[in-house]
């Protein structure tokens, strides 16, 4: 498996900020098990070499700092949210009572194929809400085209499917969706209105515009309208 993500300059600078020598990094991280020469602590920090997962946990723990800090990275992925939380690949897993193969493919593949109970669980330990974990699973991309078609045509058709995918009351999404449909026909309303009377081109870019940001936003503005505590159903 490749090295995680890694920050020299942070891990220098996490290690100044409390005050620790290189000899005190090699000497707490040994306490937790990992025992190495000090010269690999200059070597992380001149970005010559990068930890292993192990030695990135142990090397925050060392100096007392969140895992993220040190990747330098606003975790995205499976595997960054799962470093961010200081599960190894084996750990967490068994924490979602998934094979440890299976697991490990799907970070590789950047796939996810949990089952339901699964994916709920991998929420709780990473402690993700709904639009971060379709985003983290691949399920962002259905949810966009769902709801694309929902605001565009005839919405009722897709509350079932949404409610499952989100793992929200059909109710809840019933009207969430009448809500955007709603937005999207003013949007429509509003272009149609100003191309009748001939408005310059100008106002009509300027409603396209506001269109298009409303449908980038759409996925977190339906979220927001189910309410973020949405999870998958077991």
């Amino acid at each position: 498996m490749s090295h995680p993500p890694f920050s020299p300059a942070q891990a220098r600078a996490a290690r100044l900020r409390i005050g620790l020598t290189p000899d005190h990094v090699v000497s707490a991280m040994a306490q937790l098990g990992i025992h190495l020469p000090v010269q690999v602590v200059t070597l992380w920090e001149s970005g010559a070499v990068a930890p292993s997962e192990a030695e990135l946990f142990a090397l925050a723990n060392a100096l007392w700092c969140p895992v993220p800090e040190l990747m330098g990275v606003r975790p995205r992925s499976l595997r960054e949210h799962r470093l961010a939380r200081q599960f190894s690949a084996e750990r967490l897993a068994l924490r979602i009572g998934m094979d440890v193969h299976d697991y490990a493919r799907a970070e590789n593949e950047h796939r996810w194929n949990g089952t339901d109970r699964q994916t709920l669980m991998l929420a709780d330990a990473l402690d993700l809400e709904h639009g971060e974990l379709l985003r983290v699973i691949g399920g962002a991309g259905e949810l966009d085209g769902l709801l694309r078609q929902a605001v565009e045509g005839r919405w009722k058709q897709y509350t079932a499917s949404l409610a499952r995918l989100v793992g929200a009351p059909e109710r809840r999404v019933a009207q969430a969706l009448r809500t955007l449909h709603a937005e999207y026909g003013r949007f429509n309303e509003r272009y149609m209105g100003h191309l009748v009377a001939r408005s310059d081109d100008a106002r009509l870019k300027e409603i396209a515009t506001e269109r298009a940001a409303w449908l980038l936003a759409l996925s977190d503005r339906f979220l927001h309208l189910v309410g973020h505590d949405a999870r998958p159903s077991p």
